[in-house]
């Protein structure tokens, strides 16, 4: 039963920087325009008010959640966080901490602790647990990115940038100042969106007493990578053990080439007493690496004897089913809890000492799921079509954070027989007065005899005697799953209210259908998959409301890449494409992108290694070699900063359609990089983005 909360004031308000709550406020900044309401439709300013959730977690008892909610001001173009209290048997959630976020509680339930810069650099603070008393913990200089206090109390975690190798002329060349160049020896030149500039993300220890940081200590002193690992930097890869005295790390050891052509992160763990680093994912005894990929994410069990991490099985694959391993201090055994369970494992907890619950990605939804700490069947606890993104429990007590293509994140209770019950209804104005149009769950056949689950959003006021415009959406990934997730981008229902009927299929390669499903696609990006957008599009297209003769194909990384190969091999299906960040020229894209590994598994290879059957393949099939046969209205994004697939894949691709006399835009954002995150930016790219569908499939 859903638990109606009424409206929540987001941001509304006034709190001391020394704590205490206040009456709340009303703060209009958030609040839908009478036109709004009455038109009742989803725009993209309507959404750049909705409250986004974070963070959440509950409190050592199980009595109490905290959780952040971020608004974003489009007249300011930035963002405010805050963080609110909520008892766990329901009632009405109360501000308690203005610009703060990031919430954690003490080992006793007493104190919290959250991040601010309210004093000009993002630092840890804490507070009691009403929110009074607020004060600063850390005093580090160019401020923290990440903390973890230990249960103990009595030490911290932080993490923050060290400047380990020189790659600037001016700090080679003292006497060159004015000098503005990077030099290199080795890869990797530069990450997801930024330079190496010889800085990299370390772990400090530092001691806590009587609510303050001393001087902390950099446990990778020297050494020439990140904790947490690029390009994330995510927190949740440290953990401390219960005892406060050993911490778990991830982190992955290698430099130059190594580093771009490998995914091999280990968990280590560092005794605060003695000062000694051990790799738990070691190499056996004949020297062979046991555990060549991805490791990541470190939970110690109750009584500090094991630890549970995620591990993915194949070097090189960042999409390989994501195992749930154990690893036991007696013996320093490692164990595999889902070796028959062919979905992936994430946000794992401990549950007692006995079983860990984790999300897992399913058939196009996640849901919680629960195994026994000695192995044995996996238990499915919640069902339904939606997306279960994230979990914080204590005892019996769980809260998740979840969405559906619908609506975007709140807080749910989930009861042992996984009932879900709603907590927070952050965005119920929105909700109250925005119509959202019905969602379609289809099992699509397929050119080679199987199903594919597809998901067909229908505008609001749906009236089956009209003909409407129809997108196909691409998928990037290429291993993502198209599931219940709510985007303030790439946001189907946001489509929808613009009077489009949105297809969005999980075609090969996607994860949540199993091992074979997820894998098909590596190496055959031309093939299998193509085949499943033309099955769901032509599905889709043969309804008698939906109009075949104004379709269009929009997609991004991935997805942008299908948008080009399929406007040469469409055979007029469609009237209009957008492409964000897609791959264009697959021969160009190898030596301008950065982690290496992506390309070598999902292309089979390098562009000169011709005894490669499988790269010779795809690079046969880059969308480039096509564009002769391009006749189609094409809108192209792209952002500056974007280092995984290079602006320059853009610019290739628009010149191609313009020599050619084809319709096409170039947008590009000087301040973005793979995604689109500035306020401003994001309305900008929504308006050139239905600007130009309403251009080609409204007449």
């Amino acid at each position: 039963m859903i638990k109606k909360l009424g409206i929540i004031m987001m941001a509304t308000m006034a709190v001391a920087c020394g704590g205490g709550t206040e009456k709340p406020v009303a703060d209009n900044r958030y609040a839908l325009t009478p036109a709004e309401k009455e038109a009742g439709i989803l725009t993209p300013e309507v959404m750049w008010k909705m409250g986004r959730i974070g963070g959440e977690t509950l409190s050592p008892d199980g009595k109490t959640i905290l959780y952040g909610v971020t608004h974003y001001s489009l007249s300011e173009n930035k963002s405010h966080s805050d963080i609110y209290s909520l008892p766990f048997a329901g009632g009405e959630p109360v501000r308690i901490i203005d610009n703060g976020s990031s919430p954690a509680w003490s080992a006793d339930g007493k104190t919290i602790y959250f991040l601010s810069s309210r004093s000009g650099e993002m630092q840890l603070w804490q507070a009691s647990a009403d929110g009074r008393s607020q004060s600063q913990v850390t005093s580090v200089k160019g401020g923290i990115e990440g903390f973890g206090v230990a249960p103990s109390g009595d030490k911290l975690f932080y993490i923050n940038p060290v400047s380990v190798e020189k790659r600037l002329s001016k700090e080679i060349y003292a006497d060159m100042p004015s000098s503005a160049a990077r030099i290199y020896d080795d890869l990797m030149v530069r990450h997801w969106d930024y330079w190496d500039e010889g800085s990299y993300r370390h772990i400090f220890i530092a001691p806590l007493k009587d609510g303050k940081a001393g001087v902390g200590k950099d446990i990778m002193e020297g050494e020439p990578w990140d904790a947490p690992t690029a390009p994330y930097f995510d927190a949740a890869e440290i953990s401390w053990n219960n005892a406060g005295t050993v911490l778990a790390y991830t982190c992955k050891r290698q430099t130059g080439t190594e580093y771009a052509i490998s995914t091999d992160s280990d968990v280590f763990l560092y005794d605060t007493a003695t000062g000694t680093t051990t790799n738990i994912c070691k190499k056996d005894g004949d020297g062979k690496d046991v555990m060549p990929g991805y490791d990541k994410y470190p939970v110690f069990s109750p009584d500090d004897t094991k630890v549970a991490f995620r591990s993915m099985r194949r070097a090189g694959n960042e999409s390989d089913k994501e195992r749930l391993f154990v690893w036991n201090s007696a013996d320093g055994s490692l164990t595999d809890l889902t070796p028959d369970f062919d979905y992936s494992a994430t946000n794992v907890l401990w549950n007692g000492n006995s079983s860990i619950r984790f999300i897992a990605p399913m058939n196009a939804t996640h849901q919680v799921c629960e195994v026994s700490a000695a192995g044995g069947p996996v238990k499915e606890i919640t069902a339904g079509d939606h997306d279960i993104n994230t979990m914080t429990a204590s005892g019996d007590n769980i809260v998740v954070g979840m969405t559906k293509i619908s609506h975007a994140t709140e807080l749910f209770s989930v009861a042992a027989d996984g009932t879900l019950s709603q907590l927070t209804r952050v965005n119920g104005e929105i909700y109250d007065n925005i119509r959202m149009g019905e969602v379609q769950k289809r099992w699509v056949p397929t050119t080679d005899g199987k199903e594919m689950l597809t998901w067909v959003i229908l505008p609001p006021d749906f009236d089956p005697n009209k003909k409407y415009p129809t997108l196909l959406f691409c998928e990037g990934g290429p291993q993502s799953v198209v599931s219940q997730f709510w985007s303030y981008r790439w946001n189907f229902q946001l489509m929808a209210a613009q009077g489009y009927i949105v297809v969005a299929p999980n075609r090969r390669g996607v994860p949540s259908f199993g091992t074979e499903w997820v894998d098909q696609i590596s190496g055959d990006y031309s093939g299998q998959n193509i085949k499943d957008y033309f099955s769901a599009i032509d599905h889709v297209a043969a309804e008698p409301w939906s109009d075949e003769e104004r379709l269009g194909a929009v997609g991004a990384s991935y997805g942008g890449y299908s948008v080009y190969f399929l406007a040469g091999q469409h055979e007029g299906r469609f009237k209009a494409f957008i492409s964000h960040c897609g791959i264009f020229d697959f021969d160009s894209m190898y030596g301008q992108t950065e982690e290496l590994w992506f390309v070598n598994r999902d292309y089979g290879g390098a562009y000169w290694d011709k005894s490669n059957a499988v790269a010779q393949r795809s690079y046969a099939n880059s969308p480039h070699k096509f564009a002769e046969k391009w006749d189609t209205p094409i809108l192209i994004f792209t952002g500056e900063k974007d280092y995984r697939i290079p602006f320059t894949q853009s610019l290739e691709a628009f010149t191609a359609a313009r020599v050619q006399g084809i319709p096409s835009r170039l947008v590009v954002f000087e301040n973005e990089a793979h995604q689109v995150f500035q306020p401003q930016n994001n309305v900008v790219w929504n308006r050139e983005f239905f600007g130009w569908l309403d251009k080609y499939l409204k007449y």
